[in-house]
Formats: C-alpha cells, sequence, structure tokens
C-alpha cells in the first residue's frame, strides 16, 4: 500500500492530512520534546534537519501512512501513522496539545480507515509499559492487550520492552 496522495480523514472534530513543506516549524515544535524523545524512536534533538529528512520519508513511496493531526486542517498539532508492513498504527501529540483527547480520536480515525479502506482485519500497536498515557490512549481507543510476549528493542541506547495491544476489525 503505497502512500495515497491527498489523503484526508476527516470526522469527531479532526482532520487528518499530509504533511506539507509548510510544516516543518510547526513539526519542529512537536517532536523536538524530552517526552517524545523518550517514548518514541525520532531522533533528538529533532531540529529543522530532521523535520526536513521526516517529512522526506512521509513522502517517499515507503507504504507509511503518516497523517498531521489538526481540527481544522491547519495547524498540526501532532501525528498518526499507519505502518502497513508491521500491520502497526503509532501517534503522537504536541506537548501544547496534550489533554484535549486528540490522539485518542485520531487514532480511531486511522484505526477504522485501516479496517475499511485498506483493509487490514487486525492492526496493533506496540507500547512500551511503563508508558501510562499511551496505553490509556489505546484502551480508550477500543484497543486491547495482547497476552503476547513482550519485544524487546533497543532504542537510543536505551532497552525497551514493547507490549502488543490489538484492534480487530
Amino acid at each position: 500500500m503505497a502512500n495515497r496522495s491527498g489523503l484526508r480523514l476527516v470526522g469527531d472534530g479532526l482532520v487528518l492530512r499530509e504533511w506539507e513543506r509548510g510544516d516543518l516549524a510547526a513539526m519542529v515544535k512537536l517532536f523536538d520534546d524530552p517526552e517524545v524523545a523518550f517514548w518514541t524512536p525520532l531522533v533528538s534533538p529533532f531540529d529543522l534537519e530532521a523535520a526536513k529528512a521526516y517529512l522526506d520519508r512521509a513522502h517517499s513511496d515507503n507504504g507509511r501512512i503518516q497523517l498531521a493531526i489538526t481540527v481544522d486542517g491547519g495547524e498540526p498539532m501532532g501525528e498518526v501513522l499507519l505502518m502497513p508492513d508491521r500491520l502497526a498504527l503509532g501517534y503522537s501529540v504536541g506537548a501544547a496539545f496534550r489533554g484535549q483527547r486528540l490522539a485518542v480520536r485520531a487514532l480511531k480515525l486511522l484505526t477504522a480507515y485501516a479496517h475499511e479502506e485498506a483493509g487490514l482485519p487486525r492492526v496493533t500497536l506496540e507500547i512500551e509499559g511503563d508508558n501510562a498515557a499511551s496505553s490509556g490512549v489505546a484502551r480508550s481507543a477500543g484497543y486491547r492487550l495482547t497476552d503476547l510476549p513482550p519485544t524487546v528493542v533497543t532504542d537510543k541506547g536505551r532497552e525497551v520492552s514493547l507490549l502488543t495491544w490489538e484492534h480487530l476489525g
């Protein structure tokens, strides 16, 4: 599944849209954050060069769908992404925008897209066990924790144990 040009998902007070060149400064504000650096594989510091490289990857034909979370198609408040090669979704919300249920609403929209449009009967999230906020988002979006053994990866020199959450279509 290639990144679909012009993809916009609208619902629950949100507009999920593709990243644009004009979003680079906003990406830095959203992703150059200690919480984002700790819980995600994004590079840190996340500067303008990192934003340009990230945008280039988002626009490449890598199969991923990476969408800015907005309320009106304008200012990005975070990101939600679909990695069909791993049947996995992910999300991040900027510090200034947390507490508005943006991640839950965006995750529900992209999950519905994954099931209904992309035809994926099962999608997953991989969440570090200590990440209570992300686990809460998963639960609120209708995901359930599986009994699969944790996946252990090394990220930025830190061993991370990821639990698998799933949503069935």
